[in-house]
């Protein structure tokens, strides 16, 4: 990869980490606003917690090189769940997960070589 390529790779990773940062701490912290968010999802508030969790853990991954492909994987799949509650449940615009899932994915694709060292098998 370029050296333009790394670091707007890194670019990338810090924004997404902020902004999943900023998002999961207001899930822990039980923002009114959060909150009311999960009520009308009707899953029930331990699955704030976890989004939380996993957002605020993943944003973490994502300023380790070695964690960081882990990282945007779990965001990933946390966003397919944020677009599918979005469009199936509360019946809103399903833009900003939308966009934040391809953020992940490019950070993912980039970072692939680590996921793929992972998995155990031939190459």
């Amino acid at each position: 990869m370029s050296r333009a390529g790394l670091i707007g790779l890194w670019a990338a990773q810090v924004a997404l980490a902020g902004l999943f940062l900023l998002a999961g701490s207001s899930k822990l912290a039980g923002s009114s606003e959060t909150v009311a968010l999960f009520e009308a999802i009707g899953a029930g508030q331990w699955l704030r917690y976890v989004t939380g969790l996993v957002e605020v853990g993943s944003a973490l991954a994502l300023f380790v090189p070695s964690l960081a492909p882990f990282g945007a994987v779990a965001l990933v799949a946390t966003m397919l769940g944020a677009i599918a509650a979005h469009v199936f449940v509360l019946g809103v615009s399903p833009a900003l997960p939308a966009v934040l899932l391809l953020a992940a994915l490019a950070v993912a694709w980039a970072r692939r070589g680590r996921l793929l060292a992972a998995v155990p098998g031939p190459r």
